[in-house]
This record gives C-alpha cells, structure tokens and sequence, in this order.
C-alpha cells in the first residue's frame, strides 16, 4: 500500500499535508489549536463574494481532472432566489492510479470540512452534501465523526462560530461505480436515480442536485481553500507556475520503489516525481511509460521525463495532468496487457447510456483478449484502430468512452511492434525477457 509523503524538504509546498502526522489531526480539539477554521472564521466575516474574489485570485484550478478555474466556477452558480442551493463534494475517488483523497480524508478530514463550509457560504447555500466512495470505509467513518464533533463545538448548525448563517453537511454513500466522478452522473445517484451522466447545458450550477443550482468540487479544491482564506490568495499564487498555481497532491504507482501520495509544487518535473520522490523504478530495471494524470491520459515516454507537471506542461507534451495519478510502467511490462486490463475497467464501469462506449469498450476487451491470446491478426489491429476511432470524438454524454480509445490508441502509437509480436507471431518480447511476477 502507498503511504502519503510530502516532498521538497524545506520548501514551502507543504500546504495540505504539512500537518499531516500531528497525533490527533483528526480530533476537532487538535486540528483548532494547529489553525483550524480559522479560514472559516474569516470567511464568515467577509461578503461571499469577496471569498469568490480571493479564491479567484489565488489560482486554484479545479483537482478533480478537469481543472477548472475554482473561483471561476463559483461565481458561475445562478443568483440566489430564495430557494434551496448545494454545495456537493465528489469524494468518490475511483480513477485507476489516484488516491490522494483517500489520503486527505484519512489524515485531516476536518480540513474537507472546514473547505465544504467555506463553499457553502461562498455561493450562499445553507445545505453541503459529501458523495463518498462505497469501499472507503474509514475516510467514512472520520468524515462523521468530524461532522458530530463540529456539530457538539456549534461549528455546525444555525449560528456556525457564532454567526447568523445555518449550515449543514450530510453524507450519502455511493455504490462503487467509477461513472459517478463525473458530477452529474453523482447528482443523479445523490438524488436516487440510476448513475448517467446527464446532457450539458444545463449545468450543475444552474440546474443541478434536486433541479436546484449546485456547486460540485473535489476533495482535495474544497481542502485547499481553508488554507487560501488563512493565509491570502497572494501566499498561494506565489507557488507553481504562472498559469498553474500552488501545490497538488500526486499519486505515484506502478513499477516504482517508493510508492504514494506526494504533495509538489506545480511545474515539477516528472523526473523529480519519479526518480527522487518515487526512487525510480527497480534496480536493473529501464522506464517505459508513465501515465501523467491517471489511466485515462496519453502515456508519456521516458524523454518527457523532464516535463513539469504542470497543466500546461502536460497538455504540451501531449498529455493531461487529469487527476495527478501518475502510473509507472517499467520496461518488464507489456503494453498489450496493459491496454486489455485498461480497457476491461472501462467496459465493466460504462453506465451502458451512450452506445460508443457500452458497444466499443466491449469490443476492444474482446480483440485485445484475442491478440493476447496469440491467435489474433492483422485484421484485428485494424479493428482495434476502428474501435479506437468511435470511441473518442465527444461522441459520449461524459469522457468515459474517450479515455478507453485513449488507451488504446496512445499504447498501439508508442508500442505498435509488440501489438503485431501479440497479433502476427504470438509472441511478447517482455513475458520472455522477465518473469510474469516482475511485470506491472
């Protein structure tokens, strides 16, 4: 199991997990006397729309893969009318590669909630709710104890730290499917509904949760924002890029010797990731690909090594930072299993709603399992490059059904000659250089 790790010594990056290892973080009592809402505090003290203006002007993007401009998306919820608004945190963290939210909610699940409340009197909304990934067991069970504490401490409830605005957070536990980290998918599931993704315009800040406006951010957006209202957008803004600001949590799996949960600063290298956080990959072994931003991103090839990682970086390159779960494929790996088992997570997680991605994805796993087994052909890297085709476009009500042509088709792009070894001889160069137990 990967275990949370901050990264650059003394720099000053360590914005989320700085605390993280105080005895007790979770405790309402602990996290108060190292800082704990007093971002709230002060936010309760501003007009909402200064707190949208500072967090506009920190530069915080959006953590979750999209990486929207956070106060941006903020000041895009409808005017009050009178009628009830949401703020919905996705905390159903389910692409392969990425599990820094566990991590948030493991080690300050105050700090989620003190981020949620904040959100809340932002965008003038009385109501949060926390969707919570099924299998997450224990960021559960900390999220609700944090809210009881906070409701005992009158941190929650109609007079928050003593000021005449009520708020409330409730949590609802989804069922495991990966289609609800895309929000409206979520917002279907939170009001009952089977989990589809619903047609944009209208979106959620319009018309979302119960048909009401509702803002939807992640984990890690929401747990960065107590520290912007403590510490000042400037302090933020200081950090990364001048396009991509602050800091971000990484995580780094695959064929490396240190696995986890990092937090860098934006524009660090991959190289830095990778070799000096991550300690490279085995000893005797050499780097063949590396996943920038979760499974559903373009793989990137040991000469992009030095590319940093942030936004702009990674697009350059080729790539998308996604939601920052850098997978490493060391050179024992074959691209072809790679893309099979890629390729059947999508197919059992497609909500079935847009035809691409409920026919395609299942005929990708069945060419790929047939090129694997050695008895495929010429004919059948031809229809994986069909299949590819109709799966991304925007042909899909969400990006499930590109990120499975994605994979298929940056893997057949940088690693061609070991789909046709599969599909022309039945033969994988890799299987026979290392044993099956070194592989990814």
């Amino acid at each position: 199991m990967a275990e949370l790790r901050g990264s650059h010594g003394s720099q000053p990056g360590h914005l989320l997990t700085g605390l993280f290892g105080t005895p007790g973080l979770e405790r309402l009592e602990v996290y108060r006397a190292n800082g704990g809402f007093e971002g709230l505090e002060r936010a309760l003290s501003m007009a909402p729309a200064a707190i949208i203006d500072e967090v506009k002007a920190s530069g915080l993007r959006g953590r979750g893969g999209a990486n929207f401009a956070t106060g941006l998306k903020w000041s895009f919820m409808a005017p009050p009318d009178g009628g009830p608004r949401y703020v919905v945190c996705n905390a159903d963290e389910s692409e392969p590669g990425t599990t820094k939210d566990r991590y948030l909610m493991e080690n300050s699940p105050l700090m989620l909630l003190e981020g949620v409340l904040i959100a809340c009197y932002a965008i003038q909304s009385h109501q949060a709710w926390i969707y919570i990934r099924g299998e997450y067991d224990r960021p559960l069970s900390l999220i609700l104890a944090g809210i009881a504490e906070m409701r005992d401490a009158g941190i929650l409830g109609p007079r928050p730290l003593g000021h005449e605005y009520a708020l409330d957070i409730q949590v609802y536990r989804g069922h495991g499917a990966y289609i609800c980290g895309e929000e409206t998918a979520l917002l279907e599931s939170l009001e009952g509904k089977r989990a589809q993704p619903r047609p944009k315009p209208p979106f959620p800040a319009v018309k979302g949760a119960w048909g009401r406006p509702t803002l939807v951010n992640n984990v890690e957006t929401l747990s960065t924002v107590p520290w912007i209202l403590r510490h000042g957008a400037a302090a933020y803004a200081a950090l990364g890029t001048e396009k991509s600001k602050g800091t971000r949590l990484m995580s780094v799996s695959g064929n490396v010797r240190r696995p986890g949960v990092y937090e860098i600063e934006l524009g660090t290298s991959f190289r830095h990731i990778i070799d000096e956080l991550a300690g490279g990959v085995p000893e005797g072994r050499e780097l063949k690909c590396f996943w920038p931003g979760g499974s559903s991103q373009p793989v990137l090839l040991p000469n992009q090594l030095d590319v940093g990682c942030d936004i702009e970086a990674v697009a350059a390159a080729g790539s998308a930072a996604g939601s920052a779960g850098c997978i490493v494929m060391d050179d024992s790996g074959c691209a072809v299993e790679a893309a099979l088992r890629l390729c059947e997570f999508y197919a059992v997680e497609s909500c079935g709603k847009c035809t691409p991605c409920r026919v395609g994805g299942n005929w990708a796993v069945r060419v790929l399992r047939r090129v694997l087994d050695g008895v495929g052909d010429a004919g059948d890297l031809e229809l994986l490059d069909r299949i590819q085709g109709s799966l991304q476009g925007g042909r899909c009500l969400c990006p499930l059904g590109d990120s499975a042509g994605a994979v298929i088709l940056t893997l057949m792009t940088h690693f061609r000659p070991e789909f046709e070894e599969h599909a022309l001889r039945g033969e994988c160069t890799p299987r026979g250089r290392v044993g099956a137990s070194a592989r990814v």
